[in-house]
């Protein structure tokens, strides 16, 4: 070995050296490449978590509007069974507004004013579609949140309306009206509404308008009411759901022949105190009572037209009443039943 000259082994060891330095160089500028991408992904995080967060916040806020958290005039059955939950925790109350989670949720959320909030429920089968959808184009402008009980199990052809995923769908197999609002009407999830239409499928709306109908409503306290019916309905079973062309509405019929006669003095439905099943409109006091009133076994509600003035909220001949102005077509059409509609008055 001549002496000066680097050995074979230290040239090894600097070229790893060098080596090594250059792979942390190398590594070096790779994490600098990666930061900014790492910073971006951070930031998106933070943003999205933020929204979120806000989202939640305002949706709270609105809700605590509807629902205050002090429930003082909660039922006392109600607080002994929550009576381990802390105060200011219980929130009994719920609606059916729909809350996706990719939005805020509610129409309201959305900028609609709400300050009138209403329901319609219809038991809906497939052969009913187009009527259903001309009934349902009619309320959806007046911002009503809508329910359909498909008794025939076939909701998933209903897609392609253009309202339907706006809608809750409910389906149990050979069920009528009835069944579904005992089940799915709770008064403690509908309380946000302030009336409650429970329609059936077969009814033409041509002549209805539900803004002017609840403005009626209002007006003249009718707590329970129907829309008359049209004099070229299919079926009409009782006199007094006939409509008036001269009156706006009107509380009672006056029958003077036959074996049931009604007069002024008449207290009883059908000659007062009376709407239908096929149509009945409750405000949100008679739809708690009206809840109570269904028996868990009814299937097709008959004799209970005869039972709602109970739920009038009051004397039941000045509560309950038949709105002439906003009439509908009853088509009589029993899909259940699968029965040939024949006119009967």
């Amino acid at each position: 070995m001549i002496h000066g000259l680097p050995s074979m082994k230290s040239i090894k060891s600097l070229k790893s050296l060098v080596k090594r330095k250059t792979n942390a160089q190398e590594v070096s500028k790779s994490g600098w490449k990666m930061k900014p991408f790492l910073a971006l992904m951070c930031t998106a995080l933070l943003i999205f978590w933020y929204k979120t967060t806000n989202i939640q916040f305002e949706q709270t806020e609105i809700e605590e509007t509807d629902y205050p958290f002090d429930m003082a005039k909660e039922s006392e059955a109600v607080n002994d069974k929550l009576k381990g939950l802390p105060r200011g925790i219980i929130q009994s109350r719920s609606d059916l507004e729909l809350k996706p989670l990719w939005s805020r949720g509610s129409l309201r959320s959305k900028g609609v004013e709400m300050t009138n909030r209403n329901l319609l429920a219809i038991p809906v089968g497939l052969k009913q579609k187009g009527n259903v959808d001309a009934l349902v184009k009619k309320f959806l402008p007046a911002n009503f949140t809508i329910v359909l009980f498909h008794y025939d199990g076939n909701m998933d052809k209903w897609w392609d309306l253009e309202w339907s995923s706006k809608a809750i769908h409910i389906v149990a197999q050979n069920q009528t009206k009835w069944w579904f609002a005992k089940r799915f009407l709770h008064p403690d999830v509908v309380s946000i509404y302030d009336y409650i239409f429970l329609w059936d499928e077969d009814l033409g709306v041509e002549n209805f308008n539900p803004e002017r109908y609840l403005k009626i409503v209002k007006s003249v306290g009718l707590e329970i009411s129907q829309p008359a019916l049209d004099h070229n309905s299919t079926e009409i079973h009782h006199k007094i759901t006939l409509r008036s062309k001269t009156k706006k509405f009107h509380r009672r019929v006056y029958i003077n022949r036959g074996h049931k006669r009604c007069s002024n003095t008449s207290s009883d439905p059908p000659c007062t105190g009376f709407v239908e099943g096929m149509a009945p409109v409750f405000s949100k006091a008679a739809w708690l009572c009206t809840w109570n009133l269904i028996q868990n076994d009814l299937v097709h509600g008959w004799g209970m037209d005869m039972k709602l003035g109970y739920c009038a909220q009051g004397d039941r001949t000045k509560n309950v009443g038949i709105v002439d102005s906003e009439y509908i077509l009853h088509q009589g059409i029993q899909t259940l039943g699968e029965s040939v509609p024949e006119k009967k008055v």
